[in-house]
């Protein structure tokens, strides 16, 4: 397995297709922030015609709500951690063709959109591991900016500055290989085998 060190925005595109189900990413540069509320919300712009406050082409879009303190005229990130990104799979084919997102960062598997938009449009998909808050936060270097507060604060669009953001797990690649796909395909055929 291979270990990628990203830099977004990702300008060349090829490294993405290099990447494999089950190398390593570390990412440094900008990701922005996005849950339910805010998937369904950048959609729906897109699909108008409007624009979203910050260009997503090259980027990655972060499965978090953080945890926030305003300190002054600044935010600080008291602590985040990946969310569920299984809810985001209704929005995902749909945010990655109309925005140009190259990375999506989350935990748990996806589905047939996320796999379907990774091949479509050279995407990929990695998890972070749940828990691991403490550590995720570490590469937090900064907020660069805040949308769509009146969501929530968790559900609103946080612009951040990470550094070796990770380790990350490619899950879902260029080719739309799915490791939790596989991984179940395999206990499937082991179960069948006792049976």
């Amino acid at each position: 397995m291979a270990v990628f060190r990203i830099e977004l925005p990702i300008e060349n595109r090829g490294v993405l297709k290099e990447m494999r189900v089950g190398d390593t990413v570390y990412i440094t540069g900008t990701v922005v922030t996005l849950r339910d509320l805010g998937h369904r919300r950048a959609v729906e712009m897109l699909k108008r015609g409007e624009k979203l406050p910050v260009d997503l082409r090259g980027l990655a879009v972060f499965h978090a709500g953080p945890i926030v303190r305003r300190v002054g005229e600044e935010w600080k990130i008291v602590s985040i951690g990946p969310t569920t990104s299984a809810r985001m799979d209704i929005y995902v084919y749909d945010l990655v063709k109309l925005s140009g997102v190259a990375l999506i960062v989350g935990k748990g598997g996806m589905g047939v959109n996320a796999r379907r938009a990774c091949r479509e449009f050279g995407a990929v998909y990695v998890e972070l591991v749940g828990g691991t808050a403490p550590l995720i936060t570490k590469a937090i270097r900064g907020v660069e900016a805040v949308y769509w507060l009146d969501l929530g604060v968790p559900e609103a669009m946080w612009v951040l500055r990470v550094e070796n953001l990770g380790p990350a797990i490619v899950t879902i690649d260029t080719e739309g290989r799915d490791l939790h796909e596989e991984v179940m395909s395999r206990a499937y055929e082991v179960v069948k085998s006792l049976v």
